[in-house]
């Protein structure tokens, strides 16, 4: 985890991206590796994630790659933020953040690999 943010800071550095921009990055990326450090792999194990990023005509493309247990984000139900802490289930928060930060969130199972794609438009 303590290569997230200076890989983001970079990325954000190399493209112009401004400070409220890097902080929910930062925010989504920690977010996604947490699920995956916390849910994909036995307590204890150690594994390999990947995560790799692209810029396409505006549009900052983050992959997350694990071989943990098979878990689709998108299938997540929506949190209902509209209920209070105590009414609402346990999780799923971070999904809901994910999901209203970037623009567009898929997920694929490939060769034994959760492969997690978050987009971002970085202008307009």
């Amino acid at each position: 985890m303590a290569l997230l943010s200076p890989f983001v800071e970079e990325i954000c550095e190399e493209l112009g991206l401004g400070p409220e921009l890097l902080f929910n990055l930062n925010l989504v990326l920690e977010e996604a590796v947490t699920n995956v450090v916390m849910y994909a792999y036995p307590e204890g194990e150690v594994h390999q994630i990947w995560l790799s990023a692209e810029e396409h005509n505006g549009c900052l493309v983050f992959t997350l790659q694990d071989e943990g247990a098979e878990f689709d984000p998108t299938a997540v139900p929506e949190a209902d933020v509209t209920l209070s802490a105590e009414e609402r289930e346990i999780g799923g928060l971070g999904i809901f953040l994910i999901r209203q930060i970037m623009n567009e969130v898929s997920y694929r199972r490939i060769d034994g690999r959760n492969v997690l794609t978050m987009k971002k438009n970085t202008v307009g």
